[in-house]
């Protein structure tokens, strides 16, 4: 969760396009390396070959890395890190996410969509797949997370499986970037935006909507936030003041403020 303002080389970094589902305009590219410690990951917010990079989900990573941390939710820590990058031999100042490897050592991942899709009863659908595996915990509180912050792409690939020879288990929650206001790329739209709006996403296990997937979990999993709720959204975003704006920090400030109110209320009634 590290924020490093200091301009770092990166132009060795050889950046390849991963799936994007969101629907929006724009490439995601990813890097990695092996280092002193194992393997290294790096993301791009979203390229655009006519536009250079046009979006923040990098800075959303950050966000939501201080979000779950704050709320006791296990995932993948993102350090921010300004970069100089190059991308079809065409250098770019941006700041950029690094992550470690989270597998342990005999771990390998697989996709949660393609172990399901070999390992499935017949008609047995995502979530029946991974409540018999022991994970509804995970998922109910996923569905939390995805709901507070409007993640619009947990397909089957962002849900990973781990595996060695004698375990299997889920990885931390990670690969947030697209969501809060990532597809809000004009400051003038801020304004339009319902902050509470059920948007149609893409989840591969749940029903396309995060608030039908809210409703969906038994009360006695719906998590208890922390009381210091000011507190937490105000330190969501210590130190990039001079990365977003002040106009996006205030909207993703009450964006978050919201989504949370509306979920202890949810909570609340249930």
């Amino acid at each position: 969760m590290e924020i490093i303002k200091e301009l770092q080389d990166y132009r060795y970094l050889n950046w390849s396009k991963t799936r994007h589902s969101s629907g929006t305009a724009g490439t995601l590219l990813k890097a990695e390396e092996i280092g002193s410690e194992g393997k290294i990951y790096y993301k791009l917010s979203r390229f655009d070959s006519q536009n250079g990079i046009i979006g923040h989900e990098a800075v959303n990573e950050l966000i939501v890395d201080r979000l779950l941390t704050a709320i006791g939710v296990p995932h993948l820590n993102y350090d921010l890190i300004r970069s100089q990058i190059v991308i079809n031999n065409q250098e770019f100042e941006t700041y950029i996410n690094r992550s470690h490897d989270y597998k342990t050592k005999g771990e390998k991942k697989t996709a949660f969509e393609s172990f399901y899709l070999v390992n499935k009863y017949s008609n047995e659908t995502p979530f029946e797949f991974a409540n018999r595996y022991g994970w509804k915990d995970y998922i109910y509180q996923m569905f939390i997370v995805d709901y507070l912050i409007l993640n619009r792409d947990r397909h089957g690939a962002n849900i990973e499986v781990l595996k060695n020879k004698n375990s299997v288990r889920l990885a931390p929650l990670f690969d947030h970037g697209l969501s809060l206001l990532f597809d809000v790329t004009n400051p003038d739209a801020l304004n339009k935006n319902d902050l509470l709006e059920d948007k149609k996403v893409m989840d591969f296990i749940g029903k396309g909507s995060t608030l039908e997937n809210l409703a969906s979990i038994p009360k006695e999993y719906l998590i208890s936030l922390p009381s210091n709720k000011k507190a937490i959204i105000n330190g969501l975003f210590e130190g990039l003041d001079d990365v977003l704006t002040e106009a996006y920090i205030e909207k993703i400030s009450e964006m978050i403020s919201e989504r949370w109110a509306f979920y202890e209320v949810f909570r609340n009634k249930k």
